[in-house]
């Protein structure tokens, strides 16, 4: 009998579930409204805020893992150990929880003791703001060429982090943040909360 994920050490989840790139799969838009519409089914309409569907997997024919990045913004008042209850009734695995200095809780669903399900899921829960991630989404959207760049540095680093989350993750960031900024500046503050 094999071990859990949750018996797991960060390097034997990370041998189980290597870096993988594929080429954009047209299908990431449907399992994205399957999920969000479960997600508001599961938790009710009052503390959802916005979400979103983000990362790569949300930019046509960019390359990416082959998962939905979903950001779920919720309102400050809200419930978080109902919601975290709620959304772990509704399959998903909550992988981390952070309180400070911001809410940063992330789940995951379609990870499993055997590797990837055809179908994977991140989960981003975060008090209703002014993120970086849509800011960047909406970049690559309109600037392709951008998008094919990003493309280019994740396949340069796959395989030297295949199996080192983090370094991949890490090593992404300057690219990440030269174009966030350059959005920000570009958009305006399109996402941040009237209150």
């Amino acid at each position: 009998m094999g071990k859990t994920l949750s018996e797991m050490s960060l390097e034997e989840l990370w041998e189980l579930f290597p870096i993988i790139l594929k080429e954009h799969n047209p299908s990431y838009k449907e399992w994205y409204l399957i999920e969000k519409s479960e997600i508001v089914n599961a938790l009710g309409r009052n503390d959802i805020k916005r979400i979103n569907h983000i990362g790569s997997s949300s930019v046509e024919g960019l390359i990416s893992k082959p998962t939905v990045d979903i950001l779920l913004e919720v309102d400050c008042n809200c419930n978080i150990e109902q919601i975290k209850s709620k959304l772990s009734n509704a399959g998903w695995t909550l992988m981390s929880f952070e309180c400070k200095p911001d809410l940063n809780m992330s789940f995951n669903k379609g990870y499993t003791s055997n590797g990837f399900a055809e179908k994977v899921f991140h989960l981003h829960v975060r008090f209703f703001g002014d993120w970086n991630e849509l800011y960047f989404r909406d970049y690559l959207l309109v600037h392709k060429e951008v998008a094919e760049k990003y493309g280019k540095l994740k396949q340069g680093l796959k395989e030297q982090y295949k199996h080192n989350r983090d370094g991949y993750t890490e090593a992404k960031t300057e690219f990440i943040m030269k174009y966030t900024k350059i959005a920000r500046k570009d958009f305006g503050n399109r996402y941040l909360p009237i209150l």
